[in-house]
């Protein structure tokens, strides 16, 4: 995910993740999402999700995007992101491909 090359929406970005809304934390546990962190470097966001192991990412998705104020959610932080507003978060958010695990 990409955000606008603006310092002060990076630094509203920060803050609005600093204090996500209880109903946003609950809803991404309630779709099988154990842990989530996001990293910042520059304008290029990194997430990591730990879920478990029944997680589909397309239906999982789906469903988030439909309990309580998960839209409202979506829609403040979009202005802060250089992805299009009315995308959904699986098209903002790519899945990647491993190519290494020290552990492997």
């Amino acid at each position: 995910m990409e955000l606008r090359d603006d310092p002060a929406m990076i630094a509203a970005y920060e803050e609005a993740h600093a204090h996500v809304w209880p109903e946003i934390k609950a809803g991404i546990r309630e779709v099988g999402i154990l842990d989530m962190q996001i990293y910042r470097l520059g304008t290029r966001l990194f997430m990591i999700m730990d879920t478990v192991d029944s997680f589909d990412w397309t239906a999982d998705n789906a469903r988030l995007a439909t309990l309580p104020r998960q839209a409202e959610w979506e829609a403040f932080v979009a202005r802060m992101q250089g992805a299009d507003p009315a995308a959904p978060s699986t098209s903002k958010w790519q899945l990647m491909d491993r190519i290494f695990s020290l552990y492997d």
